[in-house]
């Protein structure tokens, strides 16, 4: 449970109102609003990841981990055959190992199937793992998209919200090569 503080402003910040962040020693004269972010990314991640695996679970495949269901999802997308190398780059994940170990979880469930074909490996979706992803679509379709209830305004928000996550995403990727160099 991430426990959450709310910041007063370091110094040089000019205070005003208050941040809600996770970890207020880390607030910037330059940017609190980062740390605003960085706890609400935090927040959401978790309930994302929470929201997945119960998704999952009740379109039929209890105990998997969200990054199982995430790479179960990425297997599935666009009904093509998928290598270990573009399923780690898409999903940005560095440890191929973890994708190996959902993929080969995946396939004990009878989700998941490979086929090599000459030095690569691929994999794709079962006829069985299409029924439950198709489940989740039904179940997220009525307890997320229902919920969500998105005119053209907050449609257009979320989609703004997700090019910002994008270019957010290639900082914070820059930064972590910046620092492994340190």
């Amino acid at each position: 449970m991430v426990k959450k503080s709310v910041a007063t402003a370091p110094a040089g910040v000019s205070p005003g109102k208050p941040s809600i962040v996770s970890s207020a020693h880390l607030v910037s004269p330059r940017s609190a609003e980062m740390s605003e972010f960085e706890f609400g990314l935090i927040v959401a991640g978790n309930a994302f990841h929470r929201w997945v695996v119960h998704c999952m679970s009740a379109a039929g495949l209890p105990d998997l981990t969200p990054l199982d269901v995430l790479v179960l999802h990425h297997v599935t997308h666009r009904a093509r055959n998928k290598r270990l190398a573009d399923i780690c780059f898409i999903m940005n994940v560095e440890d191929t190992h973890l994708i190996n170990y959902s993929l080969k979880k995946l396939q004990n469930l009878g989700v998941v199937i490979s086929n090599k074909s000459g030095k690569d490996v691929t994999y794709a979706c079962t006829e069985m793992g299409l029924d439950h992803v198709n489940r989740y679509r039904e179940i997220r379709e009525s307890c997320l998209i229902n919920a969500l209830n998105a005119d053209d305004g907050l449609n257009r928000d979320i989609g703004e919200l997700a090019r910002l996550l994008r270019l957010l995403s290639g900082i914070y990727d820059q930064a972590a090569r910046s620092a492994a160099s340190l």
